[in-house]
């Protein structure tokens, strides 16, 4: 794990942060949930290419948008399949904790919104 990496997983670990970026001397935290911090970085045009991330949560959604960003490294403590192969196949660096099948939504009654997004707009 290089160092950016580790810092952020220790910042994540000790704060009540949902994503840290970290890079040298420079650091960017958000508490918002789901990939609302990701957007806000790609729409207000946030540098963070060459950044590692560490993300409460990482489904295919957010590995998307990691790519988007120009992300070095992800780890999450929760990683779904898709995302892993998302971030694996542009370069990406993943590390996770649990490697699981799918997202589910915060009620846990169905998948990731995002997922349900993505399967409307295929039709």
């Amino acid at each position: 794990m290089n160092i950016d990496l580790k810092r952020a997983c220790q910042t994540l670990a000790a704060s009540d942060c949902t994503c840290v970026l970290c890079a040298g001397t420079r650091c960017h935290t958000s508490t918002q949930r789901g990939v609302a911090p990701l957007l806000q970085w790609l729409d207000g045009g946030t540098d963070l290419k060459g950044f590692s991330a560490a993300d409460k949560v990482v489904g295919k959604a957010a590995a998307f948008l990691y790519c988007l960003l120009g992300v070095a490294a992800v780890h999450a403590p929760v990683m779904s399949k898709a995302a892993l192969q998302v971030l694996t196949s542009h370069g990406i660096a993943a590390s996770y904790d649990a490697l699981v099948d799918g997202i589910i939504n915060r009620r846990k009654t169905g998948p990731c919104p995002m997922v349900t997004c993505s399967k409307l707009l295929k039709h």
